[in-house]
């Protein structure tokens, strides 16, 4: 007999990561303010919506032995949403510690996964390669920007501004968050894969079963 249809695929983790990826590149992209508190703000909030997304997966989706990664992923995102959310931590550096960190490491993660199923021929094995090659590049990429770095420019007739590392940093995340939320809405809404991922998925747990239930 056939698994009855489930009422959570991969299909709605690909859609509800690019939900609230999109919410969070939103918010920075229509702030004025794109200091440490602020970016940090939005971060948490970003991440510990992902991490329960993740954790949900793994429980719900994902069949044994595949669901190592996103537990990591869900864990790895609710310890970097407490640090950053608490309002007398947020400063320049803990932005570009916390954000780089988990970046580097969630971005890891995903990425190794990703390789590891494409071996498995598993369809969704390109789109954790490509969402965690995005996350190490940010870590990199905030690494690289120093954090106590401060520029002033001025544009004819708009005045002078002051361009400053946290201000590059928050823009690179939500830069990121957006990049998400178009490659994960894709994904998402991609059938064919969508519901080769979910037979498979069903195939996996009418075996596991089977052979914990025995021969009759």
């Amino acid at each position: 007999m056939s698994a009855p249809a489930r009422a959570f695929t991969m299909r709605h983790v690909q859609l509800l990561r690019a939900l609230f990826a999109a919410v969070a590149a939103l918010m920075i992209t229509f702030s004025s303010d794109h200091s440490a508190p602020v970016g940090l703000s939005v971060f948490s909030g970003f991440v510990f919506v992902t991490a329960l997304i993740q954790l949900l997966a793994a429980w719900l989706v994902l069949p044994a032995g595949s669901r190592w990664p996103y537990i990591l992923l869900g864990v790895l995102g609710t310890l970097a949403g407490a640090v950053s959310g608490i309002p007398a931590w947020r400063s320049d550096d803990l932005f570009f510690i916390v954000v780089s960190t988990w970046a580097i490491l969630s971005g890891g993660i995903e990425l190794l996964a990703g390789i590891r199923s494409r071996r498995n021929a598993d369809p969704l094995s390109r789109d954790a390669i490509t969402v965690g090659a995005l996350g190490v590049l940010l870590g990199i990429v905030l690494l690289l920007i120093p954090a106590g770095f401060v520029q002033e420019y001025t544009i004819e007739k708009a005045g002078t501004f002051v361009l400053s590392g946290i201000i590059l940093g928050v823009g690179m995340f939500g830069g990121y968050a957006a990049i998400l939320a178009v490659f994960l809405g894709i994904a998402g809404l991609t059938p064919k894969r969508m519901d080769t991922v979910t037979a498979v998925s069903e195939s996996n747990d009418d075996t596991a079963a089977a052979e914990h239930g025995g021969t009759r």
